[in-house]
């Protein structure tokens, strides 16, 4: 029985205190109270050795369920690696295809063998196909375990059928509906086959497929379209229309997760998911490379300064409102970036003039009202009334450029087939101080000498 959520953490904590006592034969018994994605949890906090051990005292079913829940990597990896060809193979038996697929393809080619070599040959040769398409793929995500029908049967037949091929397939919602030749016909919910009449043809209850796939389609489009469709699974077809497997929700909320985690540090100039991972060391070595990209860019912007020192020196005031308007400008970048990304994730870049107009109007109402604010901060502080104009074009116009950047960078990235996420957040900063200093500065050389 499982225990109240409440009382997980402590049962975590006396574990934890067996496998630092060295008592691993009191865990097992402690540790099948635990779900198997906080049994990884705790797995993934201990040393190696007691990894190996812990997993081979769980039953069977447990231990490759914790191992299906561990975060991909190095660290489940190496684990792999310590355990037992043999024992390896007898989790995987438990598993999904998709599931083993993914253990079995962190590892090695020599490992790769030696454990499809213990594993029966239709399940390795079921592994084996799916191995062969990328691991970022649709072909990659899917599963070839689903209930099909053919569309020649009647309800009743249809029923029996999906008794017997549901005992080996896990949370099917979906039913295929495929012709002699597996070729997709279309889709039908579980609960319509129940309540049809025994009679009923099955091809006059599928439906046409909402959305199909290729196996060659990206992981992250599959996601937009299940999420946009509503789906519980989505099917994967050769161009010829055969079946060839489904891809469901569950999976795919990790791609989602996967994807927003990467976005995220991408944006951040972290190229690597596994910095959330790395020790220090690691973690300066991913990060100074990008830190190295930005000294050399905010450089270039901040050479403007040296062109106008004369313009500074006479006019002071100046040297404190260009970092303002500055900062605001890479502000608004950063926000239109972010916003646009999103919308890329979700629409893809066929609209993208839609979303430059857009940020450009944003640019222009915020500009307006951000430069007054400057505008009066620069005359309370000189009280020229013609350095409060200068200020107020100069800030009006960085926050129209951050908000066109921050659209069309990205827009026009992800269309070159370059990750928008990656240099985007460079390119828009450089523009934006860039064009702040010298719009400000250009402008008070022209209106205020």
């Amino acid at each position: 029985m499982k225990r109240p959520a409440h009382q997980t953490e402590k049962l975590r904590e006396q574990i934890d205190e067996l496998a630092a006592s060295g008592k691993l034969k009191s865990i097992s018994d402690q540790a099948v109270e635990l779900h198997p994605s906080d049994l990884a949890d705790l797995i993934e906090s201990l040393n190696e050795k007691y990894r190996v051990e812990i997993l081979c005292m769980l039953p069977t079913t447990l231990a490759s369920e914790t191992l299906a829940e561990m975060d991909d990597g190095e660290a489940r990896a190496e684990l792999l690696v310590a355990l037992p060809a043999e024992k390896v193979a007898e989790f995987l038996k438990e598993l999904a295809d998709d599931d083993a697929t993914d253990l079995i393809g962190e590892l090695g080619p020599e490992d790769q063998r030696s454990i499809l070599a213990a594993l029966p040959v239709d399940e390795a040769g079921d592994i084996k196909r799916l191995l062969s398409y990328g691991e970022e793929t649709a072909g990659g995500l899917m599963t070839t375990e689903l209930v099909e029908v053919e569309g020649s049967l009647k309800a009743d037949e249809a029923i029996r059928q999906v008794r017997i091929q549901g005992r080996d397939v896990e949370d099917f919602y979906t039913v295929f509906v495929i012709d002699q030749k597996r070729r997709l016909l279309g889709t039908m919910r579980l609960d319509d086959l129940v309540v049809a009449d025994p009679a009923d043809s099955i091809e006059g209850l599928v439906e046409e497929p909402s959305v199909t796939v290729s196996p060659d389609v990206d992981q992250e489009e599959v996601g937009r379209l299940l999420s946009r469709y509503n789906l519980a699974a989505i099917p994967v077809v050769t161009d010829e229309g055969v079946l060839l497997g489904r891809i469901t929700f569950d999976d795919v909320i990790d791609v989602i997760e996967s994807e927003q985690t990467e976005d995220i540090l991408m944006l951040a100039g972290v190229p690597d998911e596994d910095e959330l991972r790395h020790n220090w060391i690691e973690s300066v070595t991913t990060r100074l490379p990008w830190l190295m990209l930005n000294l050399a860019t905010a450089a270039i912007a901040a050479s403007v300064i040296l062109v106008f020192k004369d313009l500074i020196e006479k006019e002071l005031t100046l040297a404190f409102i260009a970092p303002i308007i500055a900062a605001l400008g890479g502000s608004s970048g950063t926000q239109s970036l972010a916003v646009t990304i999103r919308r890329i994730t979700v629409q893809g870049s066929g609209s993208a003039r839609g979303f430059v107009a857009k940020e450009i109007l944003i640019g222009l109402v915020n500009g307006a009202v951000l430069g007054s604010g400057v505008a009066l901060l620069a005359f309370l502080i000189d009280g020229n009334v013609m350095l409060g104009v200068v200020v107020l074009l100069a800030t009006w116009g960085n926050q129209i450029v951050a908000g066109f950047a921050g659209a069309f960078i990205p827009t026009t990235l992800d269309r070159a087939g370059i990750d928008p996420s990656i240099a985007s957040s460079v390119f828009v900063h450089t523009l934006t101080d860039l064009l702040g200093f010298f719009l400000l500065l250009w402008l008070a050389s022209h209106l205020l000498l």
